[in-house]
Formats: C-alpha cells, structure tokens, sequence
C-alpha cells in the first residue's frame, strides 16, 4: 500500500495537472469575451497580492535578498512575462499554450541551467530536447493547416512567456528562492509597479463582462495557478519528489489538448495529435534525468 504522505504528494500533483490544464481553457476562453488582457493581468497581481502581502510582511523575505535579485525576479515574473503569454491564446488555440509553454520549458530550464548552473547535459536529455522541438514544429505546421492561420503569432508569445519562466526556474534554484521571496517579487511589487498603470493608462472590459465570466476569470487568473498550483507543486516536491512530479506535468500539453477540444471544441489536425505524441515523451527523457 501506498504511504499517505506519499499518496497525499501523488494527489498533489495530479491537482497541479488539472489546475494547469484547466488554466489554458480558461484563459482562452476569456480572450473571446469583454475582458482584455491586462485585465487578467491585474486579476494575476492585484488578487495574489492580497494574499501575499500578510505573508511577505510577516517574514520579510527582503531582507535576505539582494536588490538585485529582487530586480531580476521581479521583472522574470512581472508584466511582459503573463501579457506574453495572455497574448497567446488570442491568437493560439489552448493546445499550443500547453506545447510551446509546458513542453518548451524543460527544454529551455536544460539549456539555461547548462549555461548558468554548469549542469551536465546527458544524451536522453539531448534527444528528449531534440524530440520536444520537432514536435513543437508540427505543432505550428498543424496550426497553418487548420483554421489557426496566426496561430503561430500566438506560438511566439508563449515561447517567450516560457523562456521568461524557465530562466527564473534554474535562477530560483542557484539562488534558493523560497516561497516568501517568490510572492514579494512576483506578486507584492508587481502589483505595486502594475496596478497603477493599469488603472491610468490601459483599456479594461471588466464593466462588460458578464458576472459568471468576471467572477471565473478573477478567481482562476487571481489565486488558482499562481497561489494553489505553487502551494500543490511545492508540497508534491518534497513528499514525492521532483522527478516525479516533473514526470507527472507532462501530462499537462495532452489533457489541455483534450480539455481544449472537448470545451471549446478546438480541433487538432494530425500534425497536432503527433506533436504531442512526441512531445509528452520528449519531457519525461529531459526532467527523468540519471543520477
């Protein structure tokens, strides 16, 4: 029989994948309504924040970091990163966000941690990176067959949301951000730096959005991912460890493909369906790495 701790980090990490794969429909199906991209923005900074904040000054993560840090990560994590990739799924289907932000970033996390954490990249690795890319360009051949004919506008977006988040990844681990650190910089001094902004200059939908659409988009955008999702992965992390919960968000691009279709009925071609065959493997030989 299985351990509780350890069932209770593979129930953990299931939840990550449901909540990460639901993300995708959910904020695609918000670019279609009222509400713009900085609203989500605003929902991502302004809600988290007032659930950060308590947290931050209580143990005053500023104080064991340098203003430097607290620069890069801020910015890694602030408003060009999430308008990125809110960016793409206006112009992406939510099958693309799971393949080119989800599949990418382990081939991105390898790459820059060779570059600044001096890891040894092993052969699966290379051939799990080499796998992720082809089946990243049948995912943007498959978008030019269908009716997704800037879907690839779309598939930049979120490659640079996933460079973003994959340079903050190995950063996090060569500086051991804890959680306190990450909330003061991604949420806390975002939302000081964002929010102003935002309600000076930028358009906003929010007053012609429909309540049931506002009410899912401000929870899902404002505390799901960003707050449950990091609470889930890090519990998961230290009961079953990361490998396995690595292998288990490869199952992220697949169930967002499905969720995708069975929702908002987006359609995959044949291209779509192959590169996340390739892709799901391509993930588990880059994070399943020997010891």
């Amino acid at each position: 029989m299985l351990k509780s701790e350890y069932f209770l980090g593979l129930i953990a990490g299931i939840s990550v994948v449901l909540i990460w794969s639901f993300w995708l429909v959910v904020t695609r199906s918000g670019v279609s309504s009222t509400l713009t991209i900085f609203d989500f923005a605003a929902f991502r900074y302004g809600l988290s924040s007032l659930i950060a904040l308590p947290i931050v000054l209580y143990f005053k993560p500023w104080q064991t970091m340098s203003f430097l840090r607290v620069i890069v990560i801020t910015f890694l994590l602030g408003p060009i990163y999430i308008l990125c990739v809110f960016s793409g799924f206006i112009y992406a289907p939510a099958s693309h966000g799971g393949i080119f932000m989800n599949g990418l970033m382990p081939f991105f996390t390898l790459i820059f941690g060779f570059f600044l954490l001096r890891q040894k990249i092993f052969f699966q690795q290379t051939l799990g990176a080499a796998t992720i890319l082809f089946g990243g360009c049948l995912a943007v051949y498959d978008g030019l067959e269908l009716s997704f004919a800037d879907a690839w506008i779309g598939d930049l977006f979120f490659i640079i949301g996933a460079i973003f988040f994959s340079i903050y990844v190995v950063l996090s681990r060569l500086w051991n951000i804890t959680m306190s650190q990450l909330l003061f910089c991604g949420s806390v001094i975002n939302a000081i730096i964002y929010l102003p902004v935002y309600f000076a200059f930028l358009p906003k939908g929010i007053t012609e959005a429909p309540n049931q659409i506002l009410v899912l988009q401000m929870m899902y955008q404002g505390f799901v991912p960003n707050l449950i999702g990091i609470f889930f992965i890090t519990y998961a992390s230290q009961k079953i460890g990361s490998a396995s919960i690595s292998a288990i968000l490869s199952s992220v691009p697949p169930i967002g493909s499905v969720l995708g279709l069975l929702i908002l009925g987006e359609l995959l071609g044949i291209y779509g369906w192959l590169s996340l065959i390739l892709i799901t493997p391509g993930i588990l030989l880059v994070v399943l790495k020997r010891e």
